[in-house]
């Protein structure tokens, strides 16, 4: 029998030291709880993923030294830590076992992804060979994340061999939504196919659009998941396995089980975990949106709020004359009910000056898309000065469907430094704020924004379906084209009117200038825009 503990922690790219304590400080509370061995996250030491800082040798070097700096301050407790490792003028990303302060095994991760927001060949090397180590008096068939969704290879040579009778697994796997699931499924398989029990140490936090969501979990070897940690914060799982040659352990739990939460709560939580790391983990204190009385901005205020507290977060309202009384009154009711201050800024006169500008060069007097994105970038104009004046980071409201067919304007509504929903589409925001609605600990977001329709409000009575197709049409399209790669053809046969799935199409590659431009935000679907998908 021995005790596995998961240290389920939040470290931050480069930041050596605060990730040194961060790991010393866990494995310090597993061994109190009599734990024998303490697994942490894949780059844990360094936090990930690190991208370039990896072609640094003196970031390389401090990453060294805080694994020596570790093996020192560990050496009541195995602990098996994810570092950047420099050998035979070739990178790694490793595991180094540590054990009586010294780092008595270093093993490679072979399977290196290089899809999606993964790019691990440009900086690693695989490993060339792979056996067993010895942890607390069990042989471990040690992996790191890819290595056990490749179902052949070096790994599952290890995972195979008689001596093994642990299979561990370091991760830094980041949320998409059906992400758990398919990770447990993987893990859960690989145990039962080697019969022998897993354990999954995932990494939790955010880092720029990735959110880490956690739920480490250990698997028995019949491919059942007997102990999860929590999702979306740090923990340490603490779990009793029948292997090795020790006595039945007590004083602390086993199988411990964290619920797994379902959407749209899990979506909520990976919105406010990388707001929340996002700002802190870049130096901010306080953040501002621009609340415009509609269903974006009141729910890119929730997650605000939620993450950073209402102290941490100040609303602007830039009334326009297209903007509707109820806007401003939707406004100020969603700000009182979230206790935000909301200072008010008419941008009119603003507008005015710049008809009076121009008058010159624009010699008809028609209203048309010159003037409407005049308005939105008088109120960028705005929050980037409050920006500047108090410090604060602007948290952009748009959508995936606006950002997707290019409903937005550079240098106005795009103006900012996290673009807090910009991988939810349209009626997924819907669902989120009827969803925090039904929550009793979560500040109401106002019926009339709910279900006012879609109005961008830069001319008299426009709508939103006057340059798009209805919503429920026009995300299920942009899915299709952007996540699941479908063709015009291939999605007209689905059952889409061809007039809006070849408008949809068109939008979407003429506006990825656009789209180069905008700030990050967190990675929700399968599929975001930026990393994921490169054009």
């Amino acid at each position: 029998m021995i005790r596995i503990a998961l240290a389920q922690i939040n470290p931050t790219v480069g930041n050596f030291n605060g990730n040194e304590k961060k790991i010393i400080d866990a494995a310090a509370r597993a061994a109190r709880r009599s734990a024998d061995i303490v697994l942490f996250p894949e780059l844990a030491v360094s936090g990930y993923p690190p991208e370039d800082l990896l072609f640094k040798k003196n970031f390389i070097r401090a990453a060294a030294q805080a694994v020596e700096n570790i093996a020192q301050k560990t050496r009541s407790i195995t602990a098996i830590v994810g570092f950047p490792h420099h050998e035979g003028g070739r990178l790694f990303n490793a595991a180094a076992v540590l054990n009586g302060g010294f780092i008595t095994s270093v093993i490679h991760k072979t399977h290196l992804p290089n899809y999606g927001v993964f790019d691990e060949e440009r900086y690693f090397s695989p490993a060339e060979s792979v056996s067993p180590v010895e942890t607390a008096g069990v042989k471990s068939g040690v992996t790191i994340c890819e290595d056990i969704w490749v179902g052949d290879g070096l790994p599952a040579e290890l995972c195979a061999a008689a001596e093994v009778e642990l299979i561990v697994n370091l991760s830094s796997s980041p949320f998409h939504i059906g992400k758990e699931a398919e990770r447990c499924k993987v893990a859960c398989a690989w145990a039962k196919r080697f019969k022998k029990p897993l354990a999954y140490c995932n990494l939790v936090g955010g880092q720029d659009e990735l959110v880490f969501d956690g739920g480490s979990f250990v698997c028995d070897g019949q491919g059942e998941i007997i102990a999860a940690a929590k999702q979306f914060s740090e923990d340490l799982l603490i779990v009793d396995l029948p292997v090795g040659s020790g006595g039945p352990k007590t004083g602390a739990p086993s199988r411990v089980m964290a619920p797994s939460l379902d959407y749209p709560e899990n979506v909520f939580e990976a919105l406010v975990l990388g707001v929340r790391d996002y700002v802190y983990k870049n130096g901010f204190e306080k953040t501002i949106v621009a609340i415009s009385g509609g269903i974006d901005s009141a729910l890119t205020l929730a997650v605000a709020v939620a993450a950073l507290g209402g102290d941490r977060v100040r609303g602007v309202a830039m009334p326009s004359p297209y903007s509707s009384g109820a806007s401003l009154s939707d406004a100020r009711e969603l700000a009182a009910n979230y206790r935000i201050p909301l200072d008010v800024v008419p941008i009119t006169d603003l507008m005015g000056g710049f008809d009076e500008a121009l008058k010159e060069l624009f010699t008809h007097n028609e209203q048309g898309t010159t003037e409407e994105n005049i308005q939105a970038r008088i109120r960028g104009t705005l929050m980037m000065a409050l920006s500047n004046r108090f410090g604060h980071l602007v948290l952009t409201t748009g959508n995936k469907s606006e950002l997707g067919v290019g409903y937005c304007t550079l240098y106005g509504d795009m103006a900012g430094g996290f673009a807090v929903i910009k991988d939810l589409p349209k009626m997924m925001v819907y669902e989120l704020a009827n969803w925090i609605n039904k929550q009793s600990e979560l500040p109401d977001i106002p019926r009339s924004i709910v279900e006012k329709e879609p109005s961008a409000e830069l001319r008299p009575n426009q709508k939103d379906s006057d340059a798009l197709p209805e919503y429920s049409s026009l995300d299920p399209i942009l899915k299709l084209y952007v996540e699941d790669e479908k063709s015009i053809e291939e999605i007209i046969s689905l059952g889409y009117s061809e007039r809006d799935a070849v408008k949809v199409v068109k939008l979407v590659d003429r506006n990825e200038y656009k789209r180069r431009q905008a700030p990050p935000g967190v990675r929700i679907t399968p599929r975001a825009f930026g990393k994921d998908r490169r054009m």
